[in-house]
């Protein structure tokens, strides 16, 4: 049985690098994904140049009817997946003329509900010991600290995956409203859409404790301040340096006791606790 894995928007930047790690040193298919067929098969063929041997899938998390061929094409060839990386995701620039209120409702529904929904179609075909890593941000943990005691306490002791669903919405419309930051809430959309993330995945953990198929670990991590379009080329790190967290993640070991449900950074696990 062949495994598998996937990373999501792996077209270029920390995916791009992520695929790479893999297609070395994970034993099983790798496949890069992105929304543009030709841009994919581009990157493919770049790691091709480098002796690798990377697949290719059309993904676009924001189509559901995307998600939903890839997890039916997984299935048919494979019978399932053995590793998810979530890493597709958007962000305005610091000096984007968009209003506040459009950059948070699409940038929560790209980075949060539309990663969710991935998890809702691919989780049931996830295998036995499979791995799963969410590409979130330190800035989650920023966005934390500026919330009202109420906003923390709503983010950090969730009963539900829809409570966290329910706070990001009331966070955008609160944008759309302008008062987002009198009820409690940071200025920054990005942020907020990967607390979501941040937030979901002890619950997510929980719920594969329980589940039949056992060894199923999911994380969450920071790359890093990373040298990419989504940071205008600010940050300093390579692509590859962004992509060892997620990497450690993917590749951790059978029988993982720890970390489970975690927020990792520099492969050290990050309270979810505001300071």
């Amino acid at each position: 049985m062949t495994k598998v894995a996937v990373v999501t928007g792996s077209n270029k930047g920390i995916g791009f690098a992520i695929v790479r790690g893999l297609c070395k040193k994970f034993e099983g298919d790798v496949f890069l994904t992105a929304r543009n067929e030709e841009r994919g098969t581009a990157a493919v063929k770049e790691l091709q140049k480098e002796g690798l041997s990377p697949k290719f899938h059309q993904l676009d998390i924001t189509d559901h009817s995307s998600i939903v061929r890839l997890r039916d094409f997984l299935m048919e060839k494979y019978g399932g997946l053995d590793i998810l990386i979530n890493n597709a995701a958007i962000a305005y620039p610091v000096n984007s003329p968009a209003p506040f209120a459009e950059q948070a409702e699409v940038t929560v529904h790209t980075n949060f509900t539309c990663v969710l929904d991935s998890c809702d179609v691919l989780f049931p075909i996830l295998r036995p010991g499979a791995r799963v890593g969410h590409v979130s941000s330190f800035a989650s943990m920023f966005a934390l600290k500026k919330c009202s005691a109420e906003i923390q306490k709503a983010a950090t002791s969730p009963s539900s995956i829809d409570d966290i669903v329910q706070l990001l919405a009331k966070f955008v419309q609160a944008a759309k409203e302008g008062n987002h930051e009198a009820l409690g809430f940071p200025n920054s959309a990005y942020a907020m859409s990967k607390l979501g993330l941040t937030a979901i995945t002890s619950l997510q953990q929980k719920t594969f404790d329980t589940d039949e198929r056992p060894d199923i670990v999911v994380n969450a991590c920071c790359p890093g301040y990373v040298d990419t379009d989504m940071s205008s080329h600010k940050g300093h790190l390579t692509i590859d340096q962004g992509a060892e967290n997620p990497l450690y993640l993917a590749l951790l070991p059978p029988g993982c006791v720890s970390p489970k449900g975690n927020f990792i950074q520099e492969k050290r696990i990050i309270a979810w606790v505001p300071q």
